[in-house]
């Protein structure tokens, strides 16, 4: 619909609570408590847990999503979001994929493709979102969700360029 000249729209203000830390930007710890008392987590349809470190970062496992391992972590202004795909020695043609990665990846909402050290020092293809360390929690669940749907779909559409053998 669109506007008419001279006419402004009542646009409803909605207030928000922002569940934050004091610094109005999320922490990992802040955004660990704000996830347990989300339904999702109390009902196990997504586990949390904190993972110690210099940095530390959360892991979620989303069972939707066959117990997708999703880490989220909180670094100065921003909160990545991200999960590993596959080892970039399973693609058959690493040339070649990356540039059709770097054609297609726009398909992907809100997220990026990247390679990252995975386990066994082994290198990996992950996938990953960002978004302000000062969002609101629910555009964190989106990107959480977004993220999930978006590491499946991309394993089903980029599975014949890979090695079954791998």
């Amino acid at each position: 619909m669109a506007l008419r000249e001279g006419i402004t729209p009542i646009i409803p203000k909605v207030e928000r609570k922002r569940r934050m830390s004091q610094q109005e930007n999320w922490t990992t710890l802040g955004l660990l408590d704000a996830l347990k008392e989300t339904a999702p987590v109390k009902d196990g349809e997504i586990g949390v847990e904190l993972i110690e470190g210099a940095d530390p970062s959360l892991l979620l496992t989303m069972a939707e999503y066959g117990d997708l391992p999703i880490y989220v972590s909180v670094s100065g202004s921003q909160i990545i979001v991200d999960t590993l795909l596959w080892p970039v020695a399973a693609v058959k043609d690493t040339a070649a994929f990356n540039m059709m990665l770097l054609r297609t990846h726009k398909l992907f909402p809100l997220s990026t493709f990247g390679i990252t050290n995975g386990p066994g020092g082994k290198e990996y293809y992950e996938i990953f979102g960002s978004l302000s360390s000062g969002s609101i929690f629910e555009s964190v669940l989106f990107e959480i969700e977004t993220l999930a749907d978006t590491a499946i779909q991309a394993v089903e559409a980029y599975q014949a360029d890979l090695d079954q053998a791998a």
